[in-house]
């Protein structure tokens, strides 16, 4: 069979394998499942040691969702550890501080959703001892974490280049971070980014993610963590109160699913936008895409137009469900699926109904250990360093996920104390014969389910290895906050008469650098039905590795 040529080979291991957007992480993923260690145990160490090497995607000051396969019971069990904003967010509140249409992007205001990492780590890690035969101690898991929080590692291009653009003056109420103290006095060298291969050294991190080690989730959250972290936000006029920190809980949620090509898809409910992702894929089943062609004008138009009119509906219901019931049987029945095929023709005009932009500055990783559990995690800080605020000596770097909410009482996502926002995170699963068949995830916003589309068809329509998948030309449909409007965006390697003819089809087209993150940093694990052999791929497009033996 002829192959693409890609930028590294797919990882291929016959017992188990990690992949996350970097190598560091990956590694010490592994060196945990050669330890005797879980999926579970495996996932909490790779994503610990992204909070550190990392920064500008993840922190422990940010949000994650699981998907956990436990191959014993063959059950597929989802976690919901993304954090409520506190009980004094209101939207009277910032109306008075003068923001009446959008909550601020940046700063302490924005930083007003509990951090819910920490907690989803260690309810993840309590369920893999109760189910899982875990064994490994809590605090082994964090032991390279510290090391290179305390001792360094080298930064990357990525890290540089991201930090160098948020220094930017052209949008200071988003991008000119280096008015908060905490981010210059963390990632900034004498005013300038740290620059590739320079070692960033975060002792207060290390100190911080020790007492974790130590004394488990309570540190962060009743410990001298939140104290820290709560003495900060008082001082300087933030909104989060002991009683946010104290009463946050992460939440065990049950996994949605549609049929696809005999295969099931899996994500996990709102306020998670997994459901856009099946939706796209329970309505592209009534397609086919063979005699349509990979990488064609109108395999972009139909997956483009499929997904405006997805949307739509996430836009409408996709935000705490403690808050607004969305209908989620009708939305993934076969005939309201097929209602939206059939509906599908010439271009629709983007009606932009969110209001806002959305940004994905997040991290996913996945493993697969020897047993064959599975774990799919996602985790990120919402934009890149999210609300740039470091709190003091704790090295926590703060999220802006609250800033997602709108202002306007009416919205089904409006601002309401204790409130989870609309989550752009959706891990994901694919099973063939009701056992994991690829474990995969992205960063990259309101891209995410269209990325996750395109590799899951590519592999699965096309019969791409999980490395071509990823590597091959993707686009973007919508905006985030570094993009100038709401728009088809495609990477540059997309054949120009491609786009000349999406064009005269009526889509605004914006051409991306050729490898752009923009488009996601993807990561995927192909467990082979007969063989049981894992393969693994990374995206180039980050500094990701897959790793196994």
């Amino acid at each position: 069979m002829s192959r693409r040529y890609t930028s590294r080979p797919t990882v291929l291991a016959p017992k188990a394998l990690v992949t996350s957007p970097h190598y560091l992480a990956s590694e010490a993923g592994i060196a945990v499942l050669r330890d005797g260690g879980n999926a579970v145990e495996a996932a909490v160490a790779t994503a610990a040691v992204l909070c550190v090497v990392y920064p500008h995607m993840t922190s422990i000051g940010g949000d994650n969702f699981w998907l956990i396969y436990d191959v014993r019971r063959r059950q597929l069990r989802g976690l919901n550890a993304s954090g409520r904003v506190g009980e004094r967010c209101t939207i009277e509140f910032y109306r008075q501080r003068g923001y009446t249409q959008f909550m601020p992007p940046r700063g302490l205001l924005s930083a007003n959703a509990t951090p819910g990492a920490v907690d989803g780590w260690w309810e993840a890690y309590q369920y893999s001892r109760r189910r899982l035969k875990g064994r490994l101690p809590w605090g082994m898991l964090f032991q390279e974490a510290i090391r290179y929080a305390k001792e360094g590692f080298p930064v990357t291009a990525v890290q540089e280049e991201a930090t160098l653009t948020n220094l930017d003056t052209e949008k200071p109420e988003v991008r000119y971070l280096q008015r908060f103290e905490g981010f210059r006095r963390l990632f900034l060298k004498k005013n300038r980014p740290l620059r590739s291969g320079e070692m960033m050294i975060q002792q207060d991190l290390a100190r911080t993610l020790g007492q974790i080690a130590r004394e488990g989730r309570d540190a962060f959250y009743r410990g001298a963590v939140a104290r820290r972290v709560l003495r900060f936000l008082e001082h300087h006029g933030g909104i989060l109160t002991r009683g946010d920190f104290e009463t946050h809980r992460s939440e065990w949620v049950e996994p949605l699913s549609v049929s696809y090509r005999g295969h099931r898809m899996y994500s996990l409910p709102p306020n998670s936008q997994g459901i856009a992702f099946l939706m796209l894929m329970g309505v592209l089943d009534r397609f086919n895409l063979q005699s349509i062609g990979e990488g064609s004008a109108e395999y972009l138009h139909l997956i483009v137009e499929v997904t405006k009119r997805v949307f739509e509906d996430r836009n409408r219901w996709v935000t705490d469900p403690h808050f607004v019931h969305a209908p989620i049987r009708r939305l993934l029945s076969r005939p309201y699926l097929a209602a939206i095929a059939r509906a599908i023709g010439p271009v629709e005009q983007d009606n932009g109904s969110r209001g806002g932009t959305s940004d994905g500055d997040t991290v996913w990783l996945g493993v697969v250990d020897e047993s064959g559990n599975a774990v799919s995690l996602i985790q990120s800080i919402y934009f890149d360093f999210g609300s740039g605020i470091v709190a003091d000596d704790t090295g926590v770097l703060l999220q802006n996920r609250g800033s997602a909410f709108s202002l306007d009482p009416a919205h089904p996502n409006a601002l309401a104390p204790r409130k989870r926002t609309f989550h752009t995170l959706m891990p994901a699963m694919v099973f063939r014969r009701g056992r994991p068949y690829l474990v995969l995830g992205t960063m990259g916003g309101e891209g995410q389910p269209q990325t996750l589309t395109a590799i899951t068809t590519r592999i699965i329509d096309f019969g791409m290895t999980v490395q071509e998948a990823i590597e091959a030309p993707r686009w973007l449909f919508g905006r985030t906050w570094a993009l100038p409007e709401r728009a088809l965006y495609v990477e540059g390697r997309f054949p120009r008469q491609m786009v000349q003819t999406l064009t005269e089809r009526g889509h605004r087209v914006h051409y991306l650098s050729d490898w752009d993150e923009k488009v996601g940093q993807a990561q995927v694990i192909l467990i082979h039905p007969e063989t049981g052999v894992r393969h693994g791929g990374a995206d180039p497009r980050a500094d990701g590795m897959a790793l196994g033996y």
